[in-house]
């Protein structure tokens, strides 16, 4: 009990001594990557692009299209004649497991996106160049159709963080007990439902299971959206009819505008240059990209300051982080998803990243135990330490200079004002007898840095030691790297 309560008391004083090295040195992050081994650096996502991908407003538009495509509003758009718009189609069916035919609610629809979307397609365009060669990967290996990466413009827009009214959340918009069933984990730090990998794998698994119930493509896509539930009680509705066009009327209201908006979808792909339509250019290609394992908790600001990388282009890349971090479980793996010139940057200087995330964790305030609860505890080598205040000390004064509050030091002395005078004693913590007079001992410890090492990671293995002994019995300077081989002295 002792030696436990020892060494949070001395650890307690320790953060804070380290707190207000911390602040006076403001350097610490350019003395750090002033050392990194550095490798040729592609280019990053231009800023302009950025703001782009984290907009909501192609999701938004796509949602708001689905709802009214069912309107029967004819749209004036001579530039595709009905005749060259029923060959296209044909051709379309011709090359898909689709049943693509041409009827004159599709044919609005294709005209409205042509007349109102060209330019937010041209947009999807350009991300698709980035996520359909993920879905392409996942629905071949379940003998899905590769046209069906379609649908997840159709759903989401292409934005792995889009959520509808209902909840569902991500490039293929799955409500939570689908995705649960499907393998996709949603806690407080991760939602795999808004991976693109891990989302398109279950997306492909569900529409390969709804193929075994339906054995039609269309009515598949149908009870993607609807349910297969809804799906069936339509085609009961209808007399037993199995053609989507035959049951439409008796699907949910969205359901009915979802097929015809796929179609119209495939269509602005397939034939988007004859209309004049140019993709913008990809922010990223998937090749250009790769993953590493993170073995610390770290926000993407910290990666954003070590990498020089916007932090909406983490964001892009790494959708599935709800906090924008990437949290650390043992046993588990956490990837973290870069382009590859950084990947190399990363993985050639792991060792230093996690001292700097070590050491920023140590400017965080720790909990500090009221001074009545650790003298309740009856220990001989617990004793309180008390500064007398001098000419121009205030509170504040002293507070930092011994690493704790305000608050503290009114609450172990009773005070209710802030007014302090010179002479006056305060009870501003406690020192540990017995690791004082262990730290004493003439014989010497040495400790051998190993792969991952910081000084505060030492500092946590042998308690009693606090980062700022460390540097000082080691002549370290401020700034200075500690690397594997390195012989420290942790006697104190």
């Amino acid at each position: 009990m002792n030696f436990k309560l020892s060494t949070l008391l001395l650890g307690m004083f320790s953060v804070g001594a380290l707190a207000q090295t911390s602040e006076s040195n403001p350097s610490y992050l350019d003395s750090i990557k002033s050392t990194f081994v550095n490798h040729s650096m592609s280019s990053c996502i231009e800023e302009r692009m950025t703001k782009e991908l984290v907009s909501l407003d192609l999701f938004e538009e796509m949602e708001a299209d689905i709802s009214n495509v069912y309107r029967d509003e004819e749209v004036s758009f001579d530039e595709l004649p009905t005749e060259l718009l029923k060959q296209r189609l044909l051709l379309l069916d011709q090359k898909s497991p689709f049943k693509i035919e041409y009827n004159e609610s599709l044919e609005r629809v294709i005209k409205s996106f042509l007349k109102n979307r060209k330019k937010s397609y041209a947009r999807l365009m350009g991300l698709a160049a980035y996520y359909f060669p993920m879905f392409e990967e996942h629905l071949s290996k379940y003998d899905v159709p590769l046209e069906v990466k379609y649908l997840a413009i159709v759903e989401s827009a292409l934005n792995p963080v889009a959520r509808s009214r209902m909840g569902a959340t991500g490039l293929w918009q799955f409500m939570y007990p689908t995705g649960k069933q499907y393998g996709l984990e949603v806690n407080s730090f991760v939602d795999e439902r808004s991976d693109p990998l891990k989302s398109s794998e279950a997306a492909a698994k569900y529409l390969s299971d709804l193929y075994a119930i339906f054995g039609d493509w269309d009515l598949v896509l149908a009870s993607y959206n609807a349910g297969p539930g809804n799906v069936s009680k339509a085609i009961r509705r209808s007399g037993g009819y199995t053609n989507y066009w035959n049951i439409r009327k008796n699907l949910p209201k969205e359901t009915q505008g979802y097929l015809p908006a796929f179609y119209a979808t495939m269509y602005m792909f397939e034939y988007g240059k004859e209309h004049g339509i140019t993709p913008n250019d990809s922010p990223v290609v998937l090749n250009q990209t790769d993953t590493i394992a993170v073995k610390k908790r770290m926000s993407f600001e910290q990666i954003s300051s070590l990498l020089d990388l916007p932090t909406d282009e983490i964001e892009f890349l790494n959708p599935t982080y709800k906090l924008k971090e990437v949290p650390y479980v043992s046993g588990k793996n956490h990837f973290l998803r870069l382009p590859i010139s950084k990947i190399g940057l990363f993985a050639s200087n792991e060792d230093k990243i996690y001292a700097y995330i070590d050491y920023e964790d140590s400017k965080v305030e720790k909990p500090i135990f009221a001074l009545e609860t650790q003298t309740a505890i009856v220990s001989s080598d617990i004793k309180p330490t008390y500064h007398t205040v001098r000419n121009g000390e205030s509170l504040g004064v002293v507070a930092n200079k011994y690493g704790i509050t305000v608050a503290q030091i009114k609450k172990w002395n009773q005070l209710n004002s802030n007014a302090i005078h010179p002479g006056k004693k305060l009870k501003v913590g406690a020192l540990v007898a017995n690791i004082a007079n262990t730290s004493s001992s003439k014989s010497q410890k040495v400790y051998t840095v190993k792969n991952g090492d910081s000084l505060y990671s030492i500092s946590k293995k042998h308690p009693g030691i606090s980062i700022n002994q460390l540097k000082k019995i080691n002549n370290l300077k401020e700034g200075q790297n500690i690397h594997p081989g390195m012989k420290l002295r942790i006697d104190g």
